[in-house]
C-alpha cells in the first residue's frame, strides 16, 4: 500500500505542476484548449493575470505533496501528504460545483483514490 499510495499521490503532484504551467504560462495556448466552450476565445488575454494566480496556487499544492516524500518521520509525512490532497479535494469540489463537473472527475478524483490508499496504509 504504501508504494501505491505514493505512486498516486505523485500522479497527483504532477497533475498540479501541469495545471500551474498551464495557468501560469500557457493560458492562451493550453488553457483555451482545456476550457474550451467554458471561457470565450476572447476572455483568455485578460484574464491571464488571474490564470496565473491560480496556476501559483496549484504549485502549492504540488509542493506540499513532493514535500510530503522528504519526510522522515512517517506518521509526519502521512498527515502533510493528507492535507494537501484534502486541499486539492476542496479546491476540486468548489471547482466542479462553481466551474465544471469535469474539475470533479479530473481534479478531486484522483486526489480522493490517493486519500483513500494513504489511509490504507
Amino acid at each position: 500500500m504504501e508504494i501505491i499510495s505514493k505512486i498516486l499521490i505523485a500522479i497527483v503532484a504532477l497533475e498540479h505542476l501541469y495545471i500551474l504551467y498551464m495557468e501560469m504560462f500557457a493560458w492562451e495556448t493550453l488553457g483555451k484548449k482545456t476550457f474550451k466552450g467554458s471561457l470565450p476565445d476572447e476572455m483568455f488575454k485578460p484574464t491571464k493575470k488571474l490564470a496565473a494566480n491560480q496556476g501559483l496556487y496549484n504549485g502549492f499544492l504540488s509542493a506540499g505533496l513532493i514535500w510530503s516524500f522528504f519526510i522522515s518521520d512517517a506518521i509526519w509525512a502521512k498527515n502533510v501528504a493528507i492535507f494537501f490532497l484534502a486541499c486539492v479535494i476542496v479546491a476540486g469540489i468548489y471547482g466542479a460545483l462553481s466551474a465544471s463537473k469535469k474539475i470533479f472527475v479530473v481534479q478531486a478524483l484522483p486526489a480522493i483514490i490517493a486519500l483513500i490508499f494513504v489511509f490504507l496504509r
